[in-house]
């Protein structure tokens, strides 16, 4: 037995140096360069993908060094291993004393109900955005955005290096982990007790007109989905302290990496659950604090480590670093201000009504069930409900230069579902009905979105076709000097969508204007689509983006060579400008 001790101290005492080494290595630029170089030699071709990697490889290593040093204290000191049997004792009896059947059902149904909520959009069979050119090249690239578990888990998905279009199966991925967190913000939020209407509560998570978009991705969906589920799950672990700190910072890394919009769900089920505690008395003020700062400390030290160590910089149409700190709380203050009145523009009358409403029953119940102060409780009510939409967009608020497009705003969404399910456990009627009434009217709503989609989508093949027979007849052959090619404005929007506006005008925002001067990745689908390779796609790019060296075409006053009801035509036989007009206007 001594031998086996070791044998297993002196395998550990090698893991360990080697991995110490390496890292240390990693430190001189040499070794990253000779790295590079090995790489590019087995793939047989020089890419950029190696470079992007080693650009992070510097606070990788340093982070390696210290992990490295951790992970000797666990294993091989006393103390250390005391910590390791005691967390995983912690964990083993949190989750033997889960009744894992429970869940089946509950599963089934949220997997249902999101399956036909999501229906038509995948119907629609409408490429997203970013999926044009995934489905083009195969390029993965979300480790640019730091989203390491979205790179790698995405090779275990598509069975495959290169990204094909497998749909709908990312998507039926992506419902399975919103039902999972379903049942589990249910199962957290009601003590343990998972209802038919606090899971029927619980759909605006999945289907909240912000998640929505989440779900239109065919190759993102099942990691922005992931990062929800992976916020909720810590708190499966509440009576374990040592259990929580340690799951909650393992997860939150991985929410970190799979899509970081999600990084103030944590914090709002933090908020509500103390809440809970303090107003029903069913913890002392010291017992709710402690809990508050193990979470918050948790949370700090997920993100100061995914910040030092994991996260790359970035920075074009957003970025990820926080404005200096004199300009700090003004930034957040503006980027609040946005937030709400990108929510306010976005939601229909009878949605802010049932919001409203459902507010006000909030309000109500914290102070009829309150076993604080009647006053206190009421304006403590409602201090949360402003913290908990401020923390419902994460640390997006206080970057500098942040995005308020609807993918990164589900976090409103999970809002919605954490005070809906407030609402209706062991409370009247009125709070399940208009709880109810918000979950059909995006469930609804979520049949409207699909189907636009699949209308605006006809109506953009429509007019492709239309412009693409009026090039190839202008530029029947194939120029060796390829021309380079502008948009100018949008085809608008079809019937059915601007008639689905009137009371949901966040429709505008979700449906993609496939044909438009600011949106590039649809274009260069169509171009390859229809195999007419008469313009270049790398001036396209160039042009679309407004990269170096740009020239705007529309000050150039090119002849205008074809002119039509949907488009005008201006070239000079090397430079092409597509004017679109809106045929609906």
């Amino acid at each position: 037995m001594r031998n086996k001790e070791k044998l297993i101290r002196y395998c550990i005492y090698i893991i360990l140096i080697t991995g110490l080494a390496i890292c240390i290595a990693m430190l001189f630029p040499q070794v990253r360069q000779l790295i590079i170089e090995l790489g590019e030699r087995i793939i047989h071709k020089k890419t950029s993908l190696f470079q992007e990697w080693m650009k992070g490889l510097l606070s990788l290593s340093i982070g390696g060094i210290l992990f490295i040093a951790f992970l000797g204290y666990c294993l091989l000191t006393n103390s250390g291993k005391t910590l390791v049997h005691n967390i995983k004792y912690e964990i083993k009896e949190c989750l033997w004393k889960i009744d894992w059947r429970s869940f089946v059902k509950p599963f089934l149904l949220m997997s249902g109900i999101y399956l036909l909520g999501i229906l038509t959009i995948i119907r629609a069979n409408f490429l997203y955005m970013d999926d044009f050119v995934r489905s083009i090249s195969g390029m993965r690239g979300w480790h640019s955005w730091s989203r390491y578990v979205s790179e790698f888990s995405s090779i275990f998905i598509h069975a495959n290096w290169n990204l094909t279009d497998i749909s709908p199966l990312p998507q039926l991925l992506a419902i399975f982990f919103l039902a999972g967190s379903s049942v589990l913000l249910v199962y957290v939020l009601n003590n343990k007790k998972i209802t038919i209407t606090g899971l029927l509560a619980s759909v605006p998570l999945g289907l909240s007109p912000y998640m929505l978009e989440c779900l239109s991705y065919r190759y993102d969906a099942p990691y922005m989905a992931l990062s929800i589920l992976t916020s909720i799950t810590p708190f499966l672990f509440l009576v374990r302290k040592k259990a929580f700190v340690f799951w909650s910072m393992i997860s939150l890394l991985i929410m970190c990496m799979t899509y970081q919009a999600a990084s103030g769900i944590y914090l709002l089920i933090t908020l509500i659950l103390c809440f809970n505690d303090w107003n029903g008395k069913r913890k002392t003020n010291r017992e709710v604090f402690l809990f508050f700062g193990r979470a918050v400390l948790s949370f700090g030290m997920a993100m100061a480590i995914f910040k030092l160590f994991l996260m790359k910089p970035f920075s074009t149409y957003v970025s990820n670093t926080m404005p200096p700190l004199p300009e700090l709380f003004s930034g957040i203050f503006t980027n609040i201000q946005i937030y709400a009145s990108t929510i306010n523009s976005d939601f229909g009358f009878i949605w802010k009504v049932f919001i409203g409403i459902i507010l006000c029953i909030f309000i109500a119940k914290s102070v009829s069930r309150s076993a604080q102060n009647k006053i206190i409780s009421f304006f403590a009510a409602i201090i949360l409900f402003c913290l908990l939409f401020v923390f419902s967009y994460g640390i997006y608020l206080a970057l500098e230069h942040t995005l308020f497009v609807p993918r990164t705003m589900y976090g409103f969404g999970v809002l919605l579902a954490i005070i809906s399910i407030y609402i209706v456990f062991e409370f009247n009627k009125a709070a399940k009905i208009f709880a109810l009434a918000l979950s059909w009217s995006f469930f609804v709503f979520a049949f409207s979105y699909g189907n636009a989609l699949a209308d605006q989508m006809r109506y953009a093949n429509f007019r492709a076709s239309i412009l693409l027979h009026d090039l190839s007849t202008l530029y029947p052959t194939k120029d060796e000097n390829k021309m380079t090619i502008q948009l100018k404005n949008t085809i608008g929007f079809t019937p059915l969508v601007r008639n689905t506006a009137k009371h949901n005008p966040v429709i505008y925002r979700l449906v993609p204007q496939v044909l438009s001067e600011e949106n590039v990745f649809p274009y260069f689908y169509l171009l390859n689509y229809s195999n007419y390779s008469s313009f270049s796609m790398a001036n396209l790019a160039m042009n679309m983006n407004k990269g170096d060296p740009y020239v705007d075409f529309n000050t150039l006053n090119l002849p205008i060579v074809l002119k039509t009801y949907y488009h005008t035509i201006q070239s000079d036989g090397k430079r092409v400008l597509i004017v679109f007009n809106d045929g609906y206007k």
